[in-house]
């Protein structure tokens, strides 16, 4: 597919940029187009407390898709809805028969103008989030699926499913953490477990299934085990407790996209397989890139792969840590948004202050393409130990939005470390969406939502028949960060339909 970004003009991208106020960032510069983000410009939260249509706790923005086609805008601001998935619910200490489920948020957003103030005491409510409705995920026999750690469980492979997850109790064991709605309605949802990606239909019923490359299939003894050392109520550890070779512990299929055109579906491994690395939390940084044909949704095709390097930083002991992607958001079948981040530190967590929170850019066009070769097999790594085999180049990274940037947090009565209170970010931001911000001025202008997963930390919690107080007093809100970014060659696309 051409790659719409080359045919952009760098000049006119840059033209356009000079005239943003001064106080804008500069302009990051990928596959020879300039990409700009002009900063916050609206925050909203919807309370730790919030319950669902089903009386459970409310929260867990894992992943996130906007309704683009209700998306409008009038004299007061914009209305719209948006799809927001939550994971396998609240288990600090082991996994629980949580049902799987889709909330439908609706949404009316008051920006500011780029790099402006919000009015005393509106700081927070530029973003204003009311849940909707609330919808269960049941597997292919329209059963109910659940949270729990599948353990040694697995479903056999039959018609056209591949071998899945199953908990102790027979359910299909998902452990949600992305979306991509089609235009009709059905969904892709990619899991840990598996790491599979899923399709379900509209009215939230499995439809059909993919399991990635042996390469990612997490293996004990020879033998898939999708057991992430999370067991439910009375169960057993798996042994042994990390997979010889696959994906890792809770580091599945954690970020996946869509590209605007509909044609082809990008889903990222959180962090390097077991085997290239992932694991040591210092060396597994190569993780793998899954470009899948989706011109079938029902029988997704593995078109292309690649290795992207996630970003790595110094903690507070001068260690060397790796930032585990958490969601991306495909803007070409070659290009795309990757928010990664630290782990251990914000809101309801004893550690307060963030050392890394940002969105690069991800260009693929002159990466290895690795799909169905050697490196797709378990027994042989594209990273032993961490280092990249010489006759593979990784993709490229272009820092473009830091989320823990001060001065535009404080904009918005927002802070990254001390005091760890309500204003301070909590931990885990795990969901993002594009849409457009419906300008004729501004064509390739785009809101780009980011939500948190907040682990449905609240002290008013109820789920699976029971209450629940989060440990150490936490009550942590579900919270929305809007910034205004400019992507040149997205225009005409299906994120600016309307």
């Amino acid at each position: 597919m051409k790659n719409l970004y080359r045919t952009a003009s760098l000049g006119v991208a840059l033209a356009l940029f000079s005239a943003l106020a001064p106080a804008l960032l500069t302009p990051a510069l990928a596959d020879g187009t300039a990409y700009v983000n002009k900063g916050l410009v609206g925050v909203g939260r919807i309370p730790a407390s919030q319950k669902d249509k089903f009386g459970e706790t409310f929260g867990s923005g894992s992943g996130m898709s906007i309704d683009v086609k209700g998306w409008t805008h009038d004299a007061t601001g914009y209305k719209g809805s948006l799809w927001l998935l939550p994971d396998r619910g609240y288990n600090v200490v082991g996994t629980t028969d949580y049902r799987p489920r889709l909330n439908t948020i609706t949404i009316e957003l008051a920006p500011v103008a780029p790099g402006a103030a919000p009015a005393a005491g509106q700081e927070q409510s530029g973003v204003k989030a009311t849940l909707a409705d609330t919808m269960l995920l049941t597997d292919d026999k329209n059963a109910d699926t659940t949270g729990l750690d599948p353990l040694n469980g697995s479903r056999a492979a039959s018609d056209d499913m591949p071998m899945l997850p199953q908990a102790g109790n027979g359910k299909l064991a998902l452990d949600n953490e992305a979306i991509a709605r089609l235009p009709d309605g059905t969904m892709f949802i990619s899991d840990e477990y598996g790491p599979n990606i899923y399709r379900f239909s509209a009215d939230g019923h499995l439809m059909s299934a993919t399991q990635p490359p042996a390469a990612l299939v997490p293996m004990r003894h020879g033998k898939p085990n999708f057991a992430s050392d999370n067991p439910g109520p009375g169960a057993a550890e798996p042994d042994p407790k990390n997979p010889e070779t696959g994906r890792q512990n809770n580091q599945g299929l954690e970020g996946m996209g869509l590209t605007p055109d509909g044609k082809f579906l990008i889903a990222v491994l959180q962090s390097a397989p077991r085997q290239d690395g992932g694991d040591s939390p210092a060396t597994r940084q190569d993780t793998r890139a899954l470009v899948y044909d989706a011109s079938d949704p029902a029988h997704l095709k593995l078109a292309h792969e690649y290795v992207v390097p996630l970003p790595v930083f110094k903690d507070a002991k001068d260690k060397t840590k790796v930032a585990a992607q958490s969601e991306i958001v495909a803007l070409s079948d070659k290009t795309f948004l990757m928010l990664a981040r630290d782990s251990g530190n914000g809101q309801g967590l004893k550690g307060d202050a963030s050392l890394y929170r940002k969105i690069d850019i991800v260009d693929l066009s002159a990466a290895t393409d690795i799909a169905g070769g050697a490196f797709d097999a378990a027994d042989k790594p594209v990273a032993p130990k961490g280092v990249l085999d010489p006759s593979v180049t990784p993709a490229k990274l272009t820092p473009f939005i830091d989320l823990n940037d001060k001065a535009e947090l404080g904009r918005f009565g927002l802070h990254n470390g001390k005091p760890n209170d309500k204003d301070n970010l909590s931990e885990k931001w795990e969901a993002m969406s594009l849409v457009s911000v419906l300008d004729p001025k501004l064509p390739d202008d785009y809101f780009l939502f980011v939500a948190n997963d907040n682990d449905f930390m609240t002290q008013d919690g109820f789920q699976v028949g029971a209450p629940y107080k989060a440990e150490d007093g936490a009550d942590v809100d579900t919270m929305f960060l809007v910034y205004q970014v400019t992507l040149p060659g997205l225009s005409g696309n299906s994120l600016a339909a309307n």
